[in-house]
């Protein structure tokens, strides 16, 4: 089974407040065995809009990456995330071949 990847891309309104988002979505990567490998650092748009943060999170099935997202705990730190922040996002399959 390959491994799921959210990829977002985000523009933080207000860097204050989602620190309350990062703490309050941790319980729900940890539940779904996110492992992040790539959280915000340099970046250069080589084609297309792009946003200022970047995020890349691996998570063991395409099946816990959307349970992670549609799970109360991720649900909760979404209510706070879409006050503070704008974002792009999308799971996405991971290629075995």
């Amino acid at each position: 089974m390959p491994k799921a990847y959210w990829i977002a891309h985000v523009d933080v309104r207000d860097p204050e407040r989602y620190k309350d988002y990062v703490a309050t979505a941790k319980p729900a990567f940890e539940r779904f065995g996110a492992k992040f490998l790539a959280r915000g650092g340099s970046y250069e748009v080589m084609e297309g809009a792009g946003r200022a943060r970047n995020v890349v999170i691996e998570f063991p099935s395409f099946q816990a990456a959307t349970d992670c997202y549609n799970s109360p705990e991720y649900q909760a730190a979404k209510a706070i995330r879409v006050t503070v922040a704008d974002a792009d996002m999308v799971i996405v399959d991971g290629y075995e071949g």
